[in-house]
């Protein structure tokens, strides 16, 4: 990918993140304001939620912005790893607000605490819950298009919110119609912390497998292959190793060619695979291919 595909991956990138922070800035003041004046500790606890956001957001615009720098004498394959270490972090987020979630939920359900919140309240969440699966439709959306695994990640943060903000809607709604089923609201929230837990271990266990250089899925895999095998003068290939940086691929490949053939022939043949791979196979990044001489010719140095 080119400078000028980066600039444009990362203003999109930037764009998203923003829209989304401006949408849980105004959520943050909306939730606590409609908790307070609707007597609803559920809906405070949420706006905190939503104030954790806010760093994420930031979290993941520094992201985008350093893991588009090009390559230099320290960094040789570029800067996308940083971009996968801001999706963890935004991983490990999630599972923190997790767990403040749960062990509050539980604390409260054990000892039964209830309140008896408003309408007020009713309507802030369900306003919440449509504005978070919203914005989660529009990063994730962006994230797949831009391949990038930090929007990918902040996605998944705004659908738990809209989890979290769906828990305290029934938990606020039962409340409201029959106090007697106040203590509702803290066990749908335990069920959204686990929820959000497992989110998060998910968006850490991607960065792990990109930190790890894991190759990618068996169908991406074949695709390099047959890509590869369809470039005339390739007689076979093997050897393929692809690993993931930033949510794109870096590969190597050894294709075999005729042994009687020259180096100048040879050399525009793996022109040829590296052409199709990088205008055929998603998410190609850089493609190095190195040609062998077929077995049982007079081979010729390439």
């Amino acid at each position: 990918m080119n400078s000028a595909a980066k600039e444009t991956q990362y203003r999109a990138g930037r764009r998203v993140v923003l829209v989304g922070a401006w949408v849980n800035l105004f959520l943050i003041f909306a939730k606590f304001l409609a908790g307070h004046f609707g007597n609803s500790q559920a809906l405070i606890a949420d706006a905190v939620h939503s104030f954790s956001d806010l760093f994420t957001d930031f979290a993941v615009i520094i992201g985008l912005k350093l893991g588009k720098a090009p390559p230099d004498k320290v960094h040789h394959f570029g800067h996308g790893r940083l971009e996968t270490l801001i999706s963890a972090l935004v991983g490990l987020a999630l599972i923190i607000v997790a767990g403040f979630m749960g062990w509050d939920a539980a604390d409260n359900a054990w000892h039964g605490v209830s309140c008896n919140p408003t309408w007020l309240a009713i309507v802030a969440a369900l306003a919440s819950l449509v504005a978070k699966e919203a914005l989660f439709q529009y990063t994730m959306i962006q994230g797949k298009r831009t391949n990038s695994p930090a929007l990918k990640a902040n996605a998944w943060h705004h659908r738990t919110d809209a989890m979290s903000s769906l828990a305290v809607m029934v938990g606020v709604t039962a409340a409201w119609w029959k106090p007697e089923w106040a203590v509702l609201d803290a066990y749908a929230a335990l069920v959204v912390s686990v929820l959000i837990f497992a989110a998060g271990v998910g968006v850490i266990w991607d960065a792990v497998k990109e930190f790890t250089d894991s190759a990618p899925d068996q169908k991406t895999q074949n695709e390099i292959l047959d890509c590869a095998l369809r470039v005339p003068g390739v007689e076979r290939v093997h050897d393929l190793r692809v690993r993931t940086t930033g949510g794109r691929l870096i590969m190597e490949l050894h294709v075999v060619v005729d042994g009687e053939i020259s180096v100048r022939q040879g050399h525009d043949i793996a022109n040829e695979v590296e052409k199709c791979l990088l205008a055929e196979v998603p998410r190609m990044e850089r493609a190095l291919i190195h040609v062998d001489p077929a077995k049982g010719k007079p081979d010729k140095p390439l």
